[in-house]
């Protein structure tokens, strides 16, 4: 299931795209911290891509 995370609230609940909020099971919990861990390493990665390109390496 491909969804968005919109929102996340201090209690742990979620609001994805089109949904209320709710509270996520472990296996959803652990599948939202693995997509946001994946979407760290890419942004960082394009971050020292672009750095490097300013300066020219």
């Amino acid at each position: 299931m491909d969804a968005v995370v919109i929102e996340v609230d201090a209690a742990g609940r979620v609001r994805l795209e089109n949904e209320d909020w709710s509270v996520p099971t472990l296996q959803e919990r652990r599948a939202i911290i693995y997509a946001a861990t994946k979407t760290i390493d890419e942004l960082e990665e394009l971050i020292e891509m672009l750095q490097g390109a300013h300066r020219g390496t």
